[in-house]
């Protein structure tokens, strides 16, 4: 049976919320929460991981909404890796962002009332991508 390529996707990640998911102590230092997620981030652009669907889907870009002061942290340079800052609430930044890509996107959220905001974007929440960062946990 012949293998079956991957979907190319542009993840968009409510970096709030991913953060948020783990009681870590993120909220002393909220940018250097942030930034910790941004460096992790890095390491999977371009790269193929097993989707939420079953099928495998390919990391093609990373864009990441941050807000809040986690706005100050400070963002590894690497080609397919988009930061926005956003200039009011997270919610409606990640909601822009999807709604502008023209691709294939998966939002990292588990904030119901913004997977509602997202109408058929698929969404997945934050286990998916912590799993994706930490498959040694």
């Amino acid at each position: 049976m012949a293998a079956t390529a991957a979907t190319d996707v542009v993840l968009v990640v409510d970096a709030a919320n991913v953060v948020g998911s783990r009681p870590d102590g993120w909220w002393r230092d909220r940018a250097g929460a942030a930034a910790r997620l941004l460096d992790r981030l890095a390491g999977v652009v371009a790269t193929t991981a097993p989707g939420p669907d079953g099928g495998d889907v390919r990391l093609a870009r990373v864009e990441v909404v941050l807000e809040g002061r986690a706005r100050d942290a400070a963002a590894p340079a690497v080609p397919g890796l988009v930061v926005h800052r956003a200039p009011h609430d997270g919610d409606t930044e990640v909601v822009r962002v999807a709604e502008e890509v023209d691709a294939p996107v998966l939002v990292v959220t588990a904030d119901q009332g913004l997977r509602m905001r997202l109408g058929d974007v698929r969404a997945v929440g934050p286990g998916w991508l912590l799993a994706l960062l930490d498959p040694a946990r």
